[in-house]
């Protein structure tokens, strides 16, 4: 009896020390495989989608800083015209033009156009963006199309134009900016996480197949984040209420990063070559319970969605952040958030908020 008990304490330590040395022996394999495949971006080549205003330009500022030359696309000539001039101050060289990034011909252009300026893309991050923010009776189909131009053909536009010549060079990195509304489907938001949702899928599955030619693909999924970008989203329904609750959560740093913070996060795991990066520690604990507990999440963005302004309003009609300012907001709860409006080229220059 005794032996037979010492055999099976000794056969239960076994498989416990080798299951020890199993973890370490894969946690140092993990580090040492993303310290091999680390990169310098000095002297690399950066292009952004979205990259004149909010995220994107505290990106491009971040990579300039880091030694990187930067091309960006925008809609907007006089925005890019201004983040040129901003992202000089740092000491980059920079290409800029105006690109729709839901058109795939003049993706193609602008790829093409950087490829002339530059020789090479080495890092590609999509984050052209759009948000519709209202009631589900408020969106329409519409909606859900111009959400998903954006986010997923745009992406893929843009993957489709660089992936060719990293495949030729055998190096290149990819960055994706989802969202955490691509794991978690927030009320108010449907169009817009429909579309992050499919993102984060295509940016995974590119993730499994460009690896064997040396592409590392990274999904990031960030939380709230203090961009600026809020006066820039669509509002509909009752959209000065629906702007003062989305500006309102957006500002408090309780519940979101800065922009700069975020950029530095994404950064890094650029570096690193990491598969994904959920930013702010609200957002990964939100995930973690959701795809542990999928009923339960559901069951609270049901009780959250009870408390959001109901349909009605401007109804199918839209207004821009900046169109459904009220006395909730713009106010002292939101000025580092307003700030970053201004810091981050989200106004125009004879624009104020409120």
């Amino acid at each position: 009896m005794n032996g037979g008990n010492l055999r099976t304490n000794r056969n239960e330590n076994n498989w416990l020390i080798g299951g020890i040395i199993g973890v370490g022996a894969l946690t140092a394999l993990t580090v040492w495989g993303r310290k091999r495949r680390q990169i310098d971006f000095a002297n690399k080549v950066v292009l952004i989608t979205g990259g004149s205003r909010g995220l994107g330009l505290v990106l491009a500022r971040q990579f300039a800083d880091a030694g990187a030359k930067v091309a960006i696309c925008a809609r907007d000539s006089a925005e890019l015209q201004r983040a040129q001039e901003d992202l000089e101050t740092h000491g980059a060289e920079v290409f800029q033009a105006v690109c729709d990034v839901r058109n795939q011909d003049a993706v193609n252009e602008f790829v093409e156009a950087v490829f002339n300026r530059f020789g090479q893309i080495d890092v590609l991050v999509n984050n052209a963006g759009v948000i519709q923010v209202g009631a589900l009776e408020n969106q329409t189909p519409k909606d859900f199309e111009d959400a998903l131009r954006v986010h997923f053909w745009g992406a893929f536009y843009t993957m489709q134009a660089v992936i060719p010549q990293m495949k030729r060079r055998g190096a290149g990195r990819i960055v994706n900016i989802a969202s955490v509304g691509g794991k978690i489907a927030v009320p108010h938001l449907a169009p817009y996480c429909a579309s992050k949702f499919a993102l984060v899928g295509l940016s995974n599955a590119m993730r499994g197949e460009l690896l064997k030619d040396n592409i590392y693909v990274t999904t990031v999924c960030p939380g709230l984040m203090r961009t600026g970008s809020h006066i820039n989203a669509i509002f509909k329904g009752k959209n000065q209420l629906e702007f003062a609750w989305f500006s309102l959560g957006n500002a408090s740093p309780l519940t979101s990063v800065s922009a700069e913070s975020a950029a530095e996060q994404i950064i890094k795991a650029t570096k690193n070559g990491d598969a994904e990066l959920i930013i702010s520690v609200q957002a990964q604990i939100a995930a973690k319970v959701n795809a542990m507990f999928p009923d339960l999440t559901a069951e609270i963005l049901g009780l959250v969605n009870h408390l959001l302004p109901s349909a009605g309003g401007i109804g199918d009609n839209y207004a821009t952040g900046l169109e459904s300012v009220s006395f909730a907001s713009p106010s002292f709860l939101t000025a580092n958030l307003d700030a970053a409006s201004h810091r981050n080229n989200e106004l125009k220059p004879n624009e104020n908020l409120g």
